[in-house]
């Protein structure tokens, strides 16, 4: 499989003028137009790279975070709910978390109709990635991992002495799933890493396709399904309930507690206990609990932050046709577009406009940005400064 173009939205990037784009940001690849320099953000120090703010880069360039517009981040543009930030104070701070996270569990249980004892709290759904990789990777396994796609899926598999193998898109950034379960029969391997909907593409597996590589895993492999933002997808279907499938789902995007780090997975109970078995003591923090119970109480924070996705996904997506961008067609709360010189506009943005955006250099896209979806007034300054940053 290999990476191809052909459904995104081109909108006359010829006539536009943006063919050459790469070549013309160049100069701003390691220094602004003030002779400011920004940091290489495609590598940190042998760890992925995440979207939020790089506190060191900012101090380099003079600046502080409150001075930022944030667009590299995709979170629930309303913010954590009031009730969750709340429930984070009242904890008392000299107290020691629950290990198990019982009532939390709980919650999510009743949310979603699972036994606790189904479900596994970690530090953020990162966390429990590179818990699973310990759990069932050696250095004799094999990892798949579909591609461009989230980087801590390749770290955790690295970390247990494992290159895994990238399953690159065929058509417009959609895989080839036919061609992937081929590919996996002759590997045979033990994890399959899926983010979907995918970060940083947008793009979505119907349940058809995931069932058919779940189905052809079983017995052999492990399917990891990372569903961090499937909260934000209009038309989501309900996850698979197959003895092989581990669901991930992070409470840092929809209930916005990023700061926090909360994530969960659910998987059959032998998989739980296993995983259980290499994570660390009190590695959910008490404020982080209490915040996702109450979260979880309030659907309708929830259900207000997709309306304004919404209706910012859609704005943002008529503005890239309007200004002649590329983009590819988004399911959730971020758009990722094609600029040319990635790192160069973005440097262009945070050091001229204030406003940070993520460089996609790092998922091996080095023409392309991902952009949150903010609130309807943070949408239109991005919009306005990357007409300004185009035409300069």
């Amino acid at each position: 499989m290999r990476v191809a173009h052909r459904d995104f939205h081109s909108c006359c990037i010829r006539s536009c003028g943006f063919r050459n784009a790469r070549g013309s940001w160049r100069a701003h690849t390691a220094r602004s137009s003030d002779g400011l320099r920004g940091m290489d953000m495609t590598h940190d120090q042998g760890r992925p790279v995440h979207g939020g703010l790089n506190i060191t880069e900012l101090g380099t360039l003079g600046l502080r975070p409150d001075d930022v517009l944030d667009f590299s981040a995709s979170i629930n543009p309303l913010g954590p709910s009031p009730l969750a930030v709340r429930a984070a104070r009242e904890v008392p701070l000299s107290s020691y978390p629950d290990t198990e996270c019982v009532g939390l569990r709980e919650a999510i249980g009743n949310r979603l109709g699972v036994d606790p004892s189904q479900i596994l709290v970690g530090n953020g759904s990162t966390e429990l990635i590179h818990l699973l990789a310990r759990s069932f990777l050696s250095e004799q396994s094999v990892a798949v991992i579909f591609a461009p796609t989230f980087g801590e899926y390749e770290a955790a598999c690295r970390l247990q002495g494992v290159t895994p193998i990238a399953l690159s898109p065929s058509d417009g950034f959609h895989w080839d799933v036919q061609a992937a379960i081929e590919q996996m029969a002759i590997v045979r391997p033990t994890v399959v890493f899926l983010c979907n909907p995918n970060n940083p593409t947008g793009v979505y597996l119907g349940e058809q396709e995931v069932a058919r590589i779940a189905n052809a895993l079983r017995g052999t492999g492990l399917l990891v399904l990372d569903e961090a933002y499937v909260s934000f997808v209009e038309d989501r279907w309900n996850s698979l309930p197959m003895p092989n499938v581990v669901l991930l789902r992070s409470m840092t995007k929809d209930y916005a507690l990023t700061g926090l780090r909360l994530g969960y997975m659910l998987a059959s109970m032998d998989v739980i206990e296993r995983v259980r078995r290499f994570q660390y003591s009190w590695s959910v923090n008490a404020p982080a609990q209490a915040a996702g119970i109450a979260a979880l109480s309030e659907s309708a924070h929830v259900e207000k932050g997709r309306e304004e996705v919404r209706s910012g996904r859609d704005y943002l997506q008529d503005a890239a046709r309007s200004l002649c961008i590329e983009y590819v067609p988004t399911t959730v709360n971020f758009l990722m577009m094609r600029v040319g010189d990635a790192t160069g506009l973005r440097l262009k943005l945070l050091t001229e406009y204030r406003i940070c955006v993520r460089d996609c250099a790092s998922f091996g896209l080095p023409e392309y940005i991902r952009v949150g979806i903010r609130g309807m007034d943070d949408n239109r300054r991005l919009v306005e400064a990357l007409k300004q940053a185009l035409q300069s």
